[in-house]
């Protein structure tokens, strides 16, 4: 599966999405933000993608 999605069709995703499962999903990206530094998240990122 290919990782890159355009704006358009993140956006009819989120468009579909429960209200309540977008707003966990927020509350957890940015728990995931709060709880760990920038280069962290950088690494995990760049591990993944590998």
């Amino acid at each position: 599966m290919d990782n890159k999605i355009n704006m358009s069709q993140l956006m009819s995703m989120l468009s579909k999405m429960d209200k309540k499962d977008l707003e966990n999903g927020l509350n957890q990206v940015s728990q995931i933000l709060k709880s760990k530094d920038a280069n962290t998240i950088i690494d995990e990122i760049k591990k993944e993608k590998m």
